[in-house]
């Protein structure tokens, strides 16, 4: 049995791994913790768990977290994590971390989308990308594990299959893609509000946004070559999920049919990214672990759509994809 603990575990993706963690044959919760002010009985933080576990939530004690647990999931934020990861890893644990702390391999890129000194450069370098469809030999070996972001998740399982067979322009891709409110996370701006996002929909980020950089990363560690993504996001009123529309311009000619054929071969053995044959719905894919895409032919352009739950694949499911991986067990596990 994996022993997990859950640093962070009072936020939104805290809440989520508990659910998928409880539901899980081969691993046990055995420690969660928060800031102190967000302590307290499981219970009591989350109502939803009331009779399901008994766990508490406590401050950190990294000595009692190396005595319980065999992997961590590292739900902090962003410019918090990297302060707390190299204690994780020297006391001989394995570590999936939510935050983007790790994702950026170019440390001048990481400072200037996230305006703060990377503070543990040596991690960094040895960090596995945790996209498992396309990066699953490497998690495998890994001791840190990057989680990837929930918008570049959607936008690089949309397109991983073009960029692998040099199908497209890699200097004109563009990203449109619409999250719900959770994303924004449990302590949300503004902006996002109840009265200000239902009946709404907004663009933010606009052209800073700090995903941006990562989808460049990865597209181009697929494609073999440097890649240029025009990224724009949206909020829309709904709680949860990402909808991504990606434009590409194709390298020469490729006809309907063999689009679908490179989808289908690609994805085939894929136990969570199903081929459509129609523009999905974040409706079908909210609470699972699922991506659906659904390529097509528009105008001479390709265009393919991606939907996934921004929480699950986009976060919490991913990273019990990664665990069940890093474990060697049967990547479906908890998540179907």
């Amino acid at each position: 049995m994996i022993r997990v603990a859950i640093i962070g575990a009072s936020g939104y993706t805290g809440a989520e791994s508990i659910k998928i963690l409880l539901g899980h044959s081969e691993a046990e919760l055995t420690y969660l913790t928060a800031i102190p002010e967000e302590c307290g009985a499981v219970e009591d933080v989350f109502p939803q768990f009331r009779g399901r576990c008994g766990l508490e939530i406590e401050p950190l004690d990294i000595d009692k977290l190396a005595e319980l647990a065999d992997v961590v999931l590292c739900c902090l934020p962003h410019k918090v994590s990297m302060g707390f990861v190299p204690k994780l890893l020297d006391a001989d644990l394995k570590v999936i971390d939510f935050s983007a702390d790790y994702r950026l391999k170019d440390v001048s890129v990481y400072e200037k989308f996230y305006a703060v000194k990377h503070t543990d450069r040596d991690n960094l370098a040895h960090a596995v990308y945790g996209l498992p469809e396309l990066f699953r030999d490497q998690i495998q070996d890994a001791k840190l594990i990057a989680n990837p972001g929930c918008f570049p998740t959607g936008a690089l399982l949309a397109i991983a299959p073009l960029l692998k067979e040099g199908l497209i322009e890699l200097d004109s891709i563009v990203v449109n893609a619409v999250t719900g409110s959770s994303g924004a996370g449990k302590n949300p701006s503004v902006k996002f509000h109840f009265p200000n996002m239902n009946e709404n929909l907004f663009a933010y980020g606009i052209g800073t946004h700090r995903h941006m950089p990562e989808m460049e990363q990865i597209a181009g560690e697929i494609a073999g070559l440097g890649v240029q993504v025009l990224f724009q996001p949206h909020a829309g009123a709904f709680d949860r999920g990402i909808y991504s529309t990606v434009y590409c311009s194709p390298e020469g000619r490729i006809g309907a049919e063999r689009l679908v054929q490179l989808y289908d071969d690609f994805y085939g053995d894929e136990p969570f990214v199903q081929v459509c044959n129609d523009a999905p719905a974040v409706k079908n894919i909210v609470g699972t672990n699922y991506c659906h895409v659904f390529p097509t032919l528009i105008k001479g352009r390709v265009v393919c759509f991606s939907v996934i739950d921004n929480l699950v694949k986009g976060a919490s499911g991913q990273a019990i994809q990664n665990m069940n991986i890093l474990f060697g067990l049967e990547e479906t596990l908890g998540l179907e």
